[in-house]
């Protein structure tokens, strides 16, 4: 899709599941599974939404989804689900892993960094974009490599030796300009240095929220992940962006939507935000036209 000067395309990483009570955290079920109904399991559908920003000059790709690193044990537990992979997706808009310069990271849980890396045919761990660097806050990308017993199942080693190893790692401190037109913006919350990214181009917005608003069944104020990490820091953070968002017209991308991926707020009867779900594969981007 044609944003300003940059071309937008959404790259799908597969799908997988989580359970329904975790995603929503204090929400009760009978709420939350109107719009998400669980499975046998209480699992709920998810997808691993990447964006690729083409510039005309680099290739940006944000977050990574979950890769292909799984165990059978894996498999079974999230339901993995693969008719679409980040590396198919990409061939699909004509880029190899070698074309990707920059990979952007709104941090380092197996969801969003998996796809950085690989297994080899001989079994070695590699670098999946080799001429890409990787930006990751310092912060998160220090606590990734020491975590507590409640992150670490979260935070794999197999998605960040290989990085280091290879010296593609740029460590960002705060909030960032990647290049002219991308950012990214500190969030907290989901983790203590989470950070969403702002694509700006022709007075057009992007916003691509990672575990901030991470479905558009999230948009409710209240609705949070029990995985957060710092709740009340989410919701602060997220109170006047969803406002923002709003009044600017921004265009909202949400990594996990496994129906809804993209659109723009509007507010209901009700004085709450929802979702006019927009189609990323239009060729030119349309704002919204109140």
């Amino acid at each position: 899709m044609k944003f300003g000067e940059f071309e937008l395309f959404l790259i799908e990483d597969g799908g997988f599941r989580l359970d329904g009570g975790a995603m929503f955290g204090v929400v009760p079920r009978v709420l939350w599974a109107k719009t998400d109904p669980p499975d046998e399991r209480n699992r709920i559908r998810l997808a691993c939404n990447c964006m690729l920003v083409k510039t005309g000059d680099a290739n940006v790709l944000i977050d990574t989804g979950c890769g292909g690193k799984w165990s059978d044990k894996e498999h079974d537990i999230f339901a993995v689900d693969e008719p679409r992979t980040l590396i198919t997706d990409l061939a699909r808009v004509d880029l190899s892993r070698e074309e990707i310069t920059h990979v952007v990271l709104t941090h380092l849980h197996f969801d969003h960094a998996g796809g950085g890396t690989f297994i080899d045919n001989d079994g070695g761990l590699k670098v999946q974009f080799p001429n890409a660097t990787y930006y990751v806050q310092r912060g998160e990308w220090e606590i990734a490599n020491d975590p507590n017993p409640r992150d670490a199942r979260s935070f794999k080693p197999e998605n960040m030796n290989p990085l280091a190893d290879a010296g593609v790692l740029e460590l960002i401190e705060g909030d960032t300009e990647i290049l002219p037109g991308i950012r990214t913006a500190v969030t907290g919350g989901h983790t203590k240095y989470h950070q969403i990214v702002f694509v700006e181009s022709g007075g057009q917005t992007a916003v691509f929220n990672g575990d901030l608003v991470p479905t558009a069944s999230h948009l409710p104020l209240p609705y949070v992940m029990a995985y957060d990490l710092y709740p009340l820091q989410t919701m602060k953070f997220k109170a006047p962006h969803l406002k923002q968002a709003h009044e600017q017209g921004w265009l909202m991308v949400f990594e996990h939507g496994a129906r809804e991926k993209a659109g723009h707020l509007r507010v209901n009867e009700k004085g709450r935000y929802e979702l006019a779900e927009y189609d990323m594969d239009e060729e030119v981007y349309s704002p919204p036209s109140d």
